[in-house]
């Protein structure tokens, strides 16, 4: 059994619908902990898509590297896996690896049948909004079984991660073919618990009201309930998001969640402090230049920006509640501001309006405009329950009402044709955002928006309410958490107007320390904080996965260190054979200090790793990743009880982790620098003299001083020069040695067996 203290993976897997894929919230989830992660397990942690994209002419999330992992992706191909493997195009650039599902449609009866014989999954039911993500979750742990067969070995130790019933078959398929892997099942929201609240009827009082297969049937969700609850079974850790939708998936799936992993959030995307003032002041000037442009009037320039965001789930996520409290505000005489409100959610929408185009282009104040809701053309408009209930309830957008309301149900990302700003880029710009759910496992929206310094109106029902309840004291004004409850709508209605009004009044000093509050509360979800809770669910699949391993003790090397031929050749054979040098997790601080070019103008980093060996730190031209790769076992041991090594390591690297949390602060303006050579040191050899030792030394201030300097020159790919010479064959055995004892040759000979040419590749 696998000690604990040293149940960490070797490599992470992450399979969800949203990789490379912008739908929802498990995007931001993914893509926004994946930095995180990434920094600890650098390309060993993999995350896998779907390839939705393989007949556009590009995936803007997805950045193709056709050499990367080149030898594996040509197995994989050889085995009938169509995947195409790059970085997901986010800030910290995790690889990224997607994978076409759609050749298994032909098998999905064979793959389905045993899946029932195995976990009873009911798939019979299934339409193709559930065969296809089926698929996509079957395909993916293909992918995990190819990498696992052709990179990995018994001793590996594989966390796999997927996301939602709509990769659960990954679970399914994991489970059976390659128990090595610790398996890990995250649902965001139950199929049940999301079918109950989007049919109107109360969810919260009447669990016990609600069997599992019977109301599955009833809202004709059986097969996505059934791999759902087979998924959550089967998977070595179950986790949710949120206390509130673990008690949901106790009731639904019978199983108690093992860890509660919340959400947290990124605050890379936040702008600094420099460029926060200058970035909300472009986004308002955006935001009131489409709201005058849409009714054709001069909205003052103080109106108060509301927003309601996410998913178009009406009544989930409390968007009717939020219509009918901007009605209410709309009939209050006391109300101070004009309220610009605004829902930007997704629908089926044409594109851009041609009338609001127009007016951005030529506006014309003297002739408001009235019962205008969109700044997009929306298909079968006269069934959208935003623009009916806005009707219904009296927010008509008339010249004269105090509050308005725009509905954008375009994606906002930067190329929708009216802001063309990306939803964080136009979020900045709002005074307040208003998210009354009724059905939010987690709730990103409302933490987001207190990350970008705006105070949120939220509920109990909302997994992040909850949390901020439990984990922040007076937290208003800067995040409202109203009671929900299934039946108390008008109340919350009421509460919602009542705040914006409130808000409405408040002076600037007033303003900014909700602001600063809201900010505040952020706080405790980032994911420097949440990311202890899946550090957890791995060690706990790994012991799991450490249970089974008599079942993957003998495993073969894989494949590509294994490829010997069975029959003799008279030619030789060369074999090409990797391995995989190990060190202790004591060293990852030193393994991690070696791959940046940082130690070398750091006096103290550079005795660090002299100490370690000074003969062979010389013989190596003082390479650190040369030297740490050609330490032997018993080295490493002597290393690790070598009190005086030990503390001066803990010193550097510590001076390391506060000279890299530093990068955060740099400008987000770039220079350029561009020079022929750099002279960093010896062991990076792309200069030459001494316009090099110069480059290099700027780039060193550089980085010291927190610039952001990027330096541009050339790769210098350190070809091959072939050098003939005709040798007599008498002469071969004495010439070799003495000349080219180290390099690389290809003896050839002629008709009669004679030596005559030898190739010598110099480098």
């Amino acid at each position: 059994m696998i000690e604990k203290k040293n149940l960490k993976p070797d490599y992470i897997f992450e399979t969800s619908w949203e990789i490379c894929n912008k739908i929802g919230g498990i995007y931001t989830v993914v893509s926004t902990k994946a930095p995180g992660i990434q920094r600890e397990y650098q390309d060993n942690y993999i995350t896998i898509g779907p390839d939705v994209w393989k007949e556009a002419n590009t995936n803007p999330d997805f950045l193709e590297d056709r050499f990367l992992y080149k030898t594996w992706r040509e197995y994989a191909a050889s085995h009938g896996l169509h995947i195409r493997i790059g970085r997901w195009n986010i800030e910290s650039r995790p690889i990224a690896v997607l994978v076409d599902f759609t050749p298994y449609f032909q098998e999905k009866d064979k793959i389905f049948a045993k899946f029932w014989e195995s976990y009873q999954l009911d798939s019979i039911s299934g339409h193709w909004d559930y065969v296809e993500p089926a698929l996509f979750g079957y395909a993916a742990a293909k992918v995990i079984e190819s990498f696992y067969e052709f990179n990995n070995s018994a001793h590996d130790k594989i966390v796999a991660i997927f996301h939602e019933w709509m990769t659960a078959t990954g679970v399914l398929q994991l489970r059976s073919s390659v128990p090595q892997v610790g398996c890990i099942f995250t649902t965001h929201a139950t199929v049940l618990g999301r079918s109950v609240a989007g049919n109107n009827l109360p969810l919260y009082s009447e669990f016990g009201n609600y069997p599992g297969e019977a109301t599955a049937r009833r809202f004709d969700v059986l097969s996505k309930f059934s791999l759902e609850r087979a998924a959550a079974r089967a998977s070595d850790v179950f986790t949710t998001v949120s206390a509130i939708t673990a008690e949901e998936c106790k009731q639904f799936l019978g199983r108690a969640v093992d860890v509660v992993t919340h959400n947290g959030f990124d605050d890379g995307f936040v702008p600094i402090k420099e460029e926060f003032a200058n970035r909300r002041e472009m986004a308002r000037f955006k935001i009131m230049q489409v709201s005058r442009a849409l009714f054709n009037t001069n909205l003052p320039d103080d109106s108060m920006l509301v927003i309601n965001s996410g998913r178009y789930e009406f009544r989930n996520k409390g968007i009717d509640l939020y219509i009918d409290a901007l009605a209410q505000l709309n009939k209050s005489p006391d109300l101070k501001k004009q309220v610009i409100a605004f829902i930007t959610v997704p629908g089926n929408h044409t594109g851009p309006s041609a009338d609001l185009l127009s007016r951005l282009n030529n506006p014309d104040f003297n002739h408001a405009v009235e019962g205008v809701y969109l700044t997009h053309g929306l298909h079968d408009i006269e069934y959208d329950s935003i623009i009916n209930r806005a009707k219904a309830s009296g927010l008509l957008n008339k010249a004269d009402d105090k509050v308005k309301l725009i509905f954008v149900p375009s994606y906002l990302n930067g190329l929708d044709g009216i802001f063309n700003l990306s939803y964080y880029e136009m979020l900045i710009g709002f005074d307040l955002s208003v998210f009354p759910s009724y059905y939010e496992p987690w709730g990103y929206t409302p933490l987001e928006s207190l990350a970008f310094h705006i105070p949120t109106i939220t509920t109990s029902l909302a997994g992040f309410g909850l949390w901020v309840r439990e984990k922040f004291q007076n937290h208003e004004p800067g995040a409202w958490v109203l009671e929900r409850t299934d039946f108390n709508s008008e109340e919350v209605t009421a509460e919602i107007s009542r705040i914006l009004n409130e808000y409405a009044a408040f002076d600037s000093k007033q303003v900014e320390a909700a602001r600063l509050l809201a900010w505040e509360v952020s706080r405790i979800a980032l994911w420097d904080e949440l990311i202890v809770n899946y550090q957890k669910a791995y060690g706990l699949a790994l012991e799991k996965s450490a249970a089974r391993e008599d079942l993957y003790r003998e495993k073969r090397q894989p494949d590509m260190l294994m490829s010997f031929p069975l029959k003799q050749h008279n030619a030789p054979v060369w074999h090409k054979v990797l391995v995989k040098p190990g060190i202790p997790e004591r060293f990852l601080g030193l393994k991690r200090m070696s791959r940046n070019l940082w130690w070398c103008w750091q006096p103290e980093a550079h005795e660090l790793f002299r100490m370690i060996d000074p003969v062979q730190w010389e013989s190596l031209n003082q390479n650190p990743m040369a030297l740490l790769e050609s330490l032997t076992v018993k080295q490493m041991y002597d290393l690790e009880h070598n009190d005086a090594f030990l503390e001066r390591l803990d010193r550097v690297y510590e001076q390391f982790e506060q000279y890299m949390k530093q990068a955060a602060n740099k400008p987000k303006q770039q220079v350029a620098y561009f020079s022929m050579e750099y002279g960093l040191h010896d062991t990076v050899q792309i200069f030459s003299g001494g316009l090099g030792m110069l480059a290099g030394d700027y780039l060193k201030e550089a980085s010291d001083s927190n610039v952001n300097m990027v330096g541009v020159g050339l790769l210098y790919r350190y070809g091959y020069f072939k050098q003939h010479l005709s040798i007599s064959g008498d002469q071969i055995d004495s010439y070799l040695p003495q000349k080219f004892t180290h390099m690389p040759i290809k003896p050839v000979r002629n008709a009669s067996g004679e030596w005559v040419m030898i190739t010598i590749v110099l480098p």
